[in-house]
């Protein structure tokens, strides 16, 4: 079997690989995504990092997006973007595709469904985005993660399969973050890509930070801002006179990532649908900081439902300060008890073998 991954959310990914590599020893799998994060960034993504060091095959598309996008030359990308999947499935020609959702999706279903290549999609979020809900229309099955998400698509070809979570998340398997244990630690993720915008406000709050806690912080790795090296630099020249310890990384991999929630009291972090999945499933406090121009406001929505199970405090963007930030730590610190998940049972989903069933639908589909 020769399978092509492709979409925005590699996170789901993942696991579905593994799985699928148990259960077809012999499949082929070959990986179409973004290698870099954003315009003049050298530096790889976290996607194509994690994807490459399984020795999966990486093709480099060049695909644009049209929601909120006014720069003529990534509107040019669309068709490219479209004209690169299908030569790049000529050539391979997979039994299938399978979709994990976003722009960089779109043109490989749809060139997959012109020479007849099957594929399926993975919603990821509650609220379906427009590149899932056009590629639905192509899709053999959409597979999603939230009942919530059920009505946006054709009853006849959705199933619920829930969001494959990566089991590293529960499994402690590394001893390497500094930490004082006579303070509380948060979390920080600045997400993939690293958010600039979170780790400038991280760097002007660092010192407060350390006067109460210790610090995980995962930046990413962006060329442009080099905010890895000015975050290294700031502790420094503060470490001698800090309490907290910080622990900066670039990404957070899966042999440390147990170890990180293991640690952290709170988190502090964007809401994508992975995030979210993650917190819920862990009992996580958290402090979520919503990316307030993806469609259809997702990750507020995604928030929000943290917030109403009892887990999370919401920082929109637009108020989001050093300042605030410290005081917000500083609050759910002193009242991290308070932070209960409410109605455990409508959550038991996430503890599912979701990836069992993505792939259950691969298989089904790549036969036929």
């Amino acid at each position: 079997m020769k399978v092509v991954i492709t979409g925005g959310h590699h996170s789901s990914a993942l696991p579905v690989i593994k799985e699928l590599k148990d259960r077809v020893p012999d499949v082929e799998i070959l990986w179409m995504g973004h290698k870099h994060s954003m315009k003049n960034d050298v530096n790889p993504t976290l996607e194509y990092l994690e994807i490459t060091k399984l020795g999966i095959p990486f093709f480099n598309l060049k695909a644009g997006k049209l929601y909120k996008t006014y720069d003529i030359t990534r509107l040019l990308k669309i068709p490219f973007g479209f004209f690169q999947a299908l030569f790049f499935l000529l050539r391979k020609r997979p039994n299938i595709i399978v979709s994990f959702g976003g722009y960089l999706a779109a043109p490989v279903v749809i060139a997959g469904y012109l020479l007849g290549i099957p594929s399926v999609t993975h919603e990821q979020t509650a609220v379906a985005g427009y590149s899932n809900r056009l590629i639905s229309k192509f899709a053999k099955v959409i597979m999603v993660s939230w009942r919530k998400s059920e009505k946006y698509f054709p009853k006849d070809k959705t199933v619920f399969t829930g969001i494959p979570l990566r089991e590293d998340i529960f499994n402690v398997k590394s001893n390497s973050f500094n930490i004082n244990k006579e303070l509380p630690t948060i979390y920080i993720s600045a997400g993939k890509t690293g958010s600039h915008l979170i780790n400038d406000i991280i760097k002007d709050s660092l010192e407060s930070l350390l006067s109460i806690c210790n610090v995980i912080h995962q930046c990413g790795d962006n060329s442009v801002y080099n905010d890895f090296g000015i975050l290294e630099a700031k502790y420094e020249d503060i470490k001698n006179e800090s309490s907290g310890k910080y622990n900066l990384r670039k990404f957070v991999f899966d042999d440390e990532i147990g170890e990180a929630y293991s640690e952290a009291d709170l988190i502090v972090s964007r809401s994508g649908a992975h995030t979210i999945s993650e917190i819920i499933s862990l009992e996580k406090p958290a402090i979520l900081i919503p990316i307030p121009w993806v469609s259809h406001n997702e990750q507020f929505v995604n928030a929000d439902m943290v917030r109403e199970a009892g887990l999370a405090e919401i920082v929109e963007q637009k108020n989001l300060t050093p300042s605030l930030l410290v005081e917000k730590i500083k609050h759910c610190l002193s009242n991290i008890s308070l932070y209960k998940l409410k109605n455990k049972e409508d959550f038991k989903f996430l503890k599912k073998n979701s990836a069992g069933l993505i792939v259950d639908e691969i298989i089904k589909f790549s036969k036929k």
